[in-house]
C-alpha cells in the first residue's frame, strides 16, 4: 500500500511539473520572441539596443513620440482615477451592507459581477448618450474614461475587497470601535481599512492592470490611452511598439511582487 501511495505521488508530481513546464513555455515563448525581435539590428541582421535606449531617453520619447507620452500620462491618471473611485464607492458600501442590510448582499453581488457579462462593444453603445453630456458638462478629457473603467473593474476588485471582508469580524470590530466613541469615518478609516490592506492592494492591483491594458473603450470613445497610442506608434515604428508592451508587463509584474511583498509583511507583523 505504500508503495502504491508513494508512485502515485510521484506521477502526481511529475504531473505537476509537466503542466507547470507547459504553461511556463506558453507564456514565455511569446515573450521572448517580442524581445528578440525589438533587439534585431537593421534589415533583421545582428542585436542591438537601440530601441531599449530610445525608450530609456524620456527626452527623445516626448519629442519623436508624443502620442506615447500623451497616453502614458493618460493611463497613469486614469489608473489613480479609477483606483481611488473604486475604493470610495466599493469599501464603504459592501462594508455597510454587511453590518446593516445583510440581505442586499446577494444584490449588490450581482450588480458587481454583471459587467462581465457586458461586451465592451455594447457597454460602450450603452455609454455614448451618458458621456454625450459628460463631455458637453465638464469637458472631453481622456480622465472621464475612469467612469467607465470602474464599471469594468468592479467584478474583480469586489471579489477581492469581498474575500478580505469574510476575513475579519467587521461587525465586532465597528462595534468595539463604536463603543468608545469612534464615528462611522473614524470606524472606516481606523478599523476597517488597516484590516482590509491586503485586499484594498490586490483590488487596486486589478484594476491598474485592467486599466493600462484596456483598448476597446479607448479607440472607440476617441481617447488616446497607452495602449491606443501603442496602437498608432506601431503603425510607424513596430519596435519602439513592442518594447512599450513588454515594459508594461514588466511594470505590472513588479507592482504585483510589491503588493505580495506588503501582504506578506502585514502577516508576519501580526
Amino acid at each position: 500500500m505504500s508503495g502504491e501511495r508513494a508512485s502515485f505521488r510521484r506521477r502526481q508530481s511529475l504531473f505537476r511539473r509537466v503542466v507547470l513546464a507547459v504553461v511556463l513555455t506558453f507564456f514565455t515563448l511569446p515573450l521572448l520572441a517580442s524581445l528578440e525581435f525589438t533587439l534585431q539590428g537593421p534589415g533583421g541582421t545582428g542585436h542591438q539596443l537601440t530601441t531599449w535606449t530610445t525608450l530609456m531617453d524620456f527626452g527623445a520619447i516626448a519629442k519623436e513620440y508624443p502620442d506615447l507620452k500623451e497616453g502614458f500620462l493618460s493611463s497613469i491618471l486614469l489608473a489613480i482615477f479609477t483606483v481611488i473611485v473604486m475604493l470610495i464607492l466599493l469599501v464603504p458600501t459592501m462594508t455597510w451592507v454587511r453590518l446593516r442590510l445583510p440581505g442586499l448582499t446577494r444584490t449588490v453581488e450581482f450588480l458587481c459581477l454583471l459587467p462581465l457579462t457586458v461586451p465592451a462593444i455594447v457597454l460602450v453603445v450603452g455609454l455614448t448618450p451618458i458621456y454625450a453630456w459628460v463631455n458637453y458638462l465638464l469637458g472631453a478629457l481622456t480622465l472621464w474614461l475612469g467612469f467607465a473603467y470602474v464599471i469594468l473593474v468592479l467584478p474583480y476588485a469586489y471579489r477581492s475587497i469581498d474575500t478580505g471582508l469574510r476575513a475579519i469580524d467587521v461587525k465586532t470590530l465597528s462595534e468595539a470601535a463604536r463603543s468608545l466613541g469612534a464615528g462611522w469615518g473614524t470606524v472606516m478609516w481606523r478599523v476597517v481599512l488597516p484590516n482590509l490592506r491586503t485586499a484594498v492592494l490586490s483590488a487596486s492591483f486589478l484594476s491598474v492592470a485592467l486599466v493600462l491594458g484596456e483598448y476597446t473603450i479607448a479607440s472607440l470613445f476617441a481617447r488616446k490611452n497607452l495602449q491606443v497610442a501603442m496602437y498608432l506608434i506601431g503603425k510607424s515604428d513596430a519596435k519602439i511598439s513592442v518594447a512599450v508592451g513588454l515594459a508594461s508587463l514588466g511594470f505590472a509584474f513588479v507592482v504585483l511582487f510589491g503588493m505580495s511583498f506588503v501582504g506578506t509583511a502585514r502577516k508576519e507583523s501580526r
